[in-house]
């Protein structure tokens, strides 16, 4: 079913691509309930592209997004670190999202992110704004959510939140915590861990030879 009533980016998806866009997203937020006539809106996307077979982060990106029915709340900037004059110097979500596809290979190369938030919230924002999904269709091809892969590899009664599945996988958390570009490199970390187990959907434990270690 698709998550979005705007027409989708032409681009096939190809799942057998070496590279994965790991993905992490913070929207506007309050300490407690939305003010009346706001919601959650995308104001960052944090993006690091893993290199699968090579086994390690190539690069790291960030979107800022200006949102259009809600404002940063001071709750928001004290957990993110992200100010409402910063995000209002964003682009528009349909920009963040063809730039995604145009610059990012979204739609062409797999995804994913640390739990299924941040695909609900894209579809959520791509409904309202009557924007195409940049993803491609169908989500569960398309996505890996990351945290229920580290659980079930690591034996966990509970899913845990990223902070904790580093601590766990004694890896150390890189940059700020709930900030979009930071969390998504600390992510990665967690899928080539996940690689190196051979746990990750679709890989083997052996790493490839020559290949170069994470950084």
């Amino acid at each position: 079913m698709r998550e979005s009533g705007a027409r989708p980016y032409p681009r096939p998806m190809r799942p057998e691509s070496a590279l994965l866009n790991v993905i992490d997203v913070e929207a506007t937020c309050w300490d407690g309930q939305p003010p009346p006539g706001s919601v959650h809106e995308i104001i960052e996307i944090g993006l690091t592209v893993v290199d699968v077979r090579a086994r390690r982060r190539v690069s790291r990106h960030r979107l800022l997004v200006r949102p259009v029915r809600s404002a940063v709340s001071d709750f928001c900037t004290g957990l993110t670190g992200l100010t409402r004059a910063e995000v209002e110097r964003g682009v528009p979500f349909a920009e963040a999202c063809r730039i995604l596809v145009e610059e990012y290979g979204a739609g062409e190369r797999p995804w994913a992110s640390w739990g299924e938030y941040d695909r609900r919230q894209f579809a959520r924002q791509s409904r309202a704004d009557g924007v195409a999904y940049p993803f491609g269709y169908p989500a569960e091809r398309t996505h890996t959510n990351a945290k229920a892969v580290f659980t079930t590899a690591y034996g966990l009664p509970r899913k845990p939140g990223m902070d904790h599945a580093l601590r766990i996988a004694g890896l150390p958390l890189e940059g700020r915590h709930h900030r979009g570009e930071d969390d998504a490199w600390n992510i990665a970390a967690l899928v080539l861990d996940l690689l190196g187990r051979g746990a990750w959907p679709g890989t083997a434990a052996a790493a490839p030879e020559g290949a170069a270690p994470a950084r």
